[in-house]
């Protein structure tokens, strides 16, 4: 059975963040809010959460994941970003982004694309989501969570709560969450394509 925690969405509460980020350090798997919609997350070596990921969202081994990262000191970890794309990602965080980027040898290869060896990576807009990070002190690996035959994703977590109370190990409420995904651009050739238009304005990449 999942925890729930209930946290103030602007100020959250450190003993409730800290009991949630013991969660993560035991290999537990969260839902949690973003500036986006809700999300599951785990540690970055957490396989097994990795795989639960899989079987909740249905995904292939050509998924790509988010590291969802604190600041650009931890994603530069984990992602190779030249001096153009800097200021293009930097002038567009924090924010509901996620860029795709050639992956660093700090990535696990099952978290790369399995042939062009990128990885998404964001930086979130969200006090909650921040704070999970900030205590983390590394980044964490997520995906929407968009349930298999919904056509749009959770908002409420006592909902979230209810159906996958079995399946995680812990619930973060905050209030509602939006309903819209990420934008997803890609960095990995070139010039950035737009691979889905979602809650971040693509106008700056166009």
């Amino acid at each position: 059975m999942a925890k729930y925690f209930d946290v103030h969405p602007v100020t959250p509460q450190r003993r409730a963040i800290g009991q949630v980020v013991d969660i993560l350090r035991e290999d537990g798997l969260i839902a949690y809010p973003t500036d986006s919609c809700y999300a599951l997350g785990c540690r970055l070596g957490n396989k097994d959460g990795l795989d639960r990921i899989r079987q909740i969202r249905k995904l292939d081994d050509r998924h790509h994941f988010t590291l969802m990262c604190q600041d650009f000191a931890q994603l530069g970890q984990f992602a190779h970003v030249g001096n153009t794309v800097f200021r293009a990602i930097k002038a567009a965080t924090p924010g509901s982004y996620t860029f795709i980027l050639p992956a660093t040898r700090e990535v696990p290869r099952r978290l790369m694309h399995p042939r062009k060896k990128t990885v998404g990576a964001r930086i979130p807009d969200h006090p909650v989501a921040l704070a999970l990070l900030g205590e983390l002190g590394e980044p964490m690996l997520s995906s929407t969570l968009l349930i298999p035959g919904q056509e749009e994703p959770l908002v409420l977590g006592w909902e979230i709560k209810e159906l996958l109370d079995h399946v995680v190990d812990a619930v973060i409420d905050s209030g509602e969450c939006g309903t819209v995904p990420t934008t997803v651009i890609d960095f990995s050739a070139d010039e950035p394509e737009i691979i889905r238009r979602g809650a971040g304005d693509t106008s700056r990449f166009e």
